[in-house]
């Protein structure tokens, strides 16, 4: 993507932040129901050890979002090698449960989450695919129907991206604002420096998101924790930025990781904007960067020395799986 002066990208952002920001009580579920048209929606939640929070989202998805009102028609979590009870939990809530590695298996077995949701987008059918991170303590339907309300209402949008407030607890006091660390710290400046286009997204790392499954099954899917990020670089290079939106969900609450886990999550990300850059032609580097990152990590007094695998794996875009465009019932983002 060429680059424009600092002036015409704020210029583009701005009209972006006015016309593609919702909020998610601006779509009512039964307008959203009557919107639907002949369209399909899978939901699905990728969770890993999630036990204590899945079975309540999917049953209040299930309740309001499939018997009250039908408007969800698939509602899948992929278990992504749990050892704890999360796949018999979101079973019992009313989920269709899809264990990751089970999922095209001639494609081998990754670690991470974004290997998660590419075997997610394999097995359901929904044109619109909703994405819901398992782990939410403040879990209610309008980060559904928040998501899904741009896509119903305009065929010109292709994705939506949730954004909220992200309150972090510490001990007894709160912060309001204080979580989404990684995302202030590494994703924002990345994203300023590199993509200005994609500056007005909020929470550009938010594990909350719909997308046409037409636009989805085109783009490559980081398997670790740069997926957000990939994502949205590769939508805008696909789709474009008047494509994008973005819904106000309100207030995320969910667990915090450690400052280790962070760092990993950072190696992750500054890795796959890395990737980008480099297959956009604006990046020449005489050597790869490294992929190991050694960690201090302290347990009481103790510190002990962790090293860690944060290089950038991909799955490719679904389109280009023979087993998934065989059986595949929706056309390709672009075809007529």
């Amino acid at each position: 993507m060429r680059s424009r002066p600092w002036w015409a990208m704020s210029a583009e952002v701005g009209h972006w932040l006015e016309r593609r920001t919702g909020r998610a009580e601006d779509w009512a579920p039964e307008a959203l129901l009557a919107a639907k048209g002949d369209h399909t929606i899978s939901v699905v939640l990728p969770a890993r050890d999630e036990e204590a929070t899945v079975g309540q989202i999917v049953g209040l998805i299930r309740r309001d979002l499939r018997e009250r009102l039908p408007l969800v028609d698939e509602l899948v979590v992929v278990d992504s090698c749990s050892a704890d009870a999360t796949a018999r939990v979101a079973a019992d809530a009313g989920a269709r449960v899809i264990h990751q590695n089970l999922v095209l298996p001639r494609y081998g077995a990754l670690p991470g989450k974004g290997d998660a949701l590419w075997k997610a987008l394999a097995v359901t059918t929904g044109d619109i695919v909703v994405f819901v991170d398992a782990d939410l303590r403040n879990f209610g339907t309008h980060f559904v129907t928040g998501l899904v309300g741009p896509l119903l209402s305009d065929p010109s949008v292709v994705y939506v991206k949730g954004s909220y407030d992200r309150p972090f607890a510490d001990g007894a006091v709160t912060q309001p604002h204080g979580g989404g660390r990684v995302t202030e710290l590494v994703a924002r400046p990345l994203i300023n420096l590199h993509w200005p286009a994609l500056a007005g997204f909020i929470q550009p790392l938010a594990g909350e998101y719909a997308g046409r499954r037409a636009v989805l099954e085109r783009i490559p899917f980081v398997t670790g924790y740069g997926v957000e990020l990939g994502m949205l670089v590769d939508l805008l290079d696909i789709a474009g930025l008047p494509a994008l939106a973005q819904v106000d969900l309100g207030v995320r609450v969910h667990s915090h990781q450690t400052v280790e886990e962070l760092g990993r999550m950072a190696g992750h990300i500054m890795l796959t904007a890395w990737s980008r850059l480099e297959r956009e032609g604006r990046l020449v580097a005489a050597d790869r960067p490294g992929s190991r990152m050694v960690q201090f990590c302290h347990a009481g007094e103790e510190r002990t020395l962790r090293v860690s695998d944060v290089g950038v794996r991909e799955r490719p875009p679904l389109i280009t799986v023979p087993e998934y465009v065989a059986a595949r019932p929706f056309a390709s983002y672009g075809e007529q």
